[in-house]
């Protein structure tokens, strides 16, 4: 009779005990993914930070020397005295012309890593910072690159887009490339599965030796998320500028990128109405979205507008608050440093400032927010308009571009022996697409 009694309350216990195996297990899953993109972060952040160089370029003017242009493109007066002299000792610099090409390279960070000059059609004068510890340069002339060749790439994602490209054989500025062409619609923070293909058609110059020196234009992209597939084809906007449209003409672009961080990072907190704030020991709004990531990360404004304010501000650290058109504003807090000043203009995309953990934060974080006419919304699930479709009158020429780069994407992990130069390609299918 007890016995009998017993064996229901028994079979409660094992099956109360399978319960929480079950969500023992979950959560040791979470925890060990959340751990995993971390790290995933962390390894990104670096890589980028000391592999991909951002140029800023501009035309010589008339009466400007040397040491002038560099500084006017933001190099302190002392570095850019240092940079002419050692140019000096390679090329004359009275021979310095108005109207050719003058670029400086920095980091994501912001940190000096190149000059260069267009000296003529067939010779660049570089000028390179020694090493860390050393604060002189080197410089030397190099060939201009010959050749401008269009190549298929394609890989698949294991963990994140930034391996995935590096596996294929190319380099991480392909990855930040492609994550802008897509970042309207995809977070490459949380969104991409292992298993996700990607696919692109760029140009790639190269140097006479036939080795890639950099890449210029995507002419076509495709990325298979989850079984979803984004496609991107280059052509202009109304204004004539080069943008990405859908294949069936849509604007890839919209009012907001779908993320501030340019690089991997994961969502620590979400927006909520109440949620236990683990410094103050009590529940309040939050607001915002957290995006766990390394100190130093770059944050970038996720739509073009002006700054309201950028400084320290109370418990929110280091604040840069952006005011965008159409009644919106963003925030971004906790930040290291912040690389704007009120009152400026800043694009899309544009990096405004650092991740870091100032103000009332227990860790390296971005506190990320965004007001819609005065009343905070949830950024996850806010549908952001796009812009301008393809204009009529230039359909048929946008149909022809389509036509020329979307047959051209490689098939998945296929060898990469169609590389073409620009001229054999237009010979064969008319001028190149009229993006340019």
């Amino acid at each position: 009779m007890n016995r009998r009694v017993l064996t229901p309350y028994l079979l409660l216990a094992l099956l109360g005990v399978g319960v929480l195996g079950a969500v023992s297990y979950k959560r040791f899953a979470a925890v060990r993914e959340f751990a995993q993109q971390a790290t995933l972060a962390r390894q990104d952040a670096e890589r980028i930070s000391t592999q991909v160089i951002l140029f800023s370029e501009h035309k010589l003017a008339a009466g400007v020397n040397f040491s002038n242009a560099v500084e006017k493109l933001g190099v302190d007066p002392p570095t850019a005295a240092v940079i002419a002299s050692s140019a000096q000792s390679v090329y004359d610099l009275r021979h310095v012309r108005a109207g050719n090409r003058l670029a400086v390279g920095r980091s994501v960070l912001g940190e000096l890593r190149a000059v260069r000059y267009q000296i003529d059609a067939d010779r660049m004068l570089w000028v390179v910072p020694l090493g860390p510890t050393d604060r002189g340069f080197h410089a030397e002339i190099k060939t201009i690159l010959s050749t401008t060749e269009v190549a298929g790439v394609s890989g698949e994602i294991r963990d994140s887009l930034f391996n995935a490209v590096t596996d294929a054989g190319e380099t991480p500025e392909l990855a930040m490339r492609l994550a802008e062409i897509f970042g309207w619609d995809l977070d490459f923070y949380t969104d991409p599965r292992s298993g996700d293909i990607f696919r692109v058609v760029v140009e790639k110059k190269k140097y006479l030796d036939g080795q890639t020196a950099a890449y210029g234009r995507i002419l076509a992209a495709e990325y298979s998320n989850d079984g979803h597939i984004y496609q991107a084809v280059l052509f202009r906007d109304p204004s004539g500028r080069p943008a990405y449209y859908a294949p069936d003409g849509q604007s890839l672009q919209k009012a907001f990128l779908r993320s501030p961080l340019k690089f991997a990072a994961p969502i620590t907190s979400h927006f909520s109405r109440s949620r236990f704030h683990p410094i103050l020991k009590a529940h309040r709004p939050h607001l915002g979205i957290d995006y766990g990531a390394p100190v130093g990360t770059p944050v970038q404004a996720i739509g073009s507008g002006h700054v309201v304010f950028a400084g320290p501000k109370g418990g929110a650290g280091n604040l840069i608050h952006l005011r965008h058109t159409n009644g919106y504003e963003t925030m971004y807090m906790h930040l290291s440093r912040v690389l704007v000043r009120s009152g400026q203009r800043v694009e899309q995309g544009q990096r405004i400032g650092l991740v870091g953990r100032t103000g009332l934060a227990t860790g390296p974080h971005l506190d990320f927010r965004i007001v819609q006419h005065g009343a905070y919304r949830n950024f996850e699930h806010l549908q952001l308009p796009p812009a301008q479709p393809v204009a009529r009158r230039d359909w048929s020429d946008f149909v022809a571009t389509r036509t020329q780069w979307l047959p051209l994407l490689p098939e998945p992990h296929a060898p990469q022996t169609s590389e073409r130069t620009e001229n054999a390609q237009a010979s064969e299918r008319g001028v190149l697409a009229s993006s340019q």
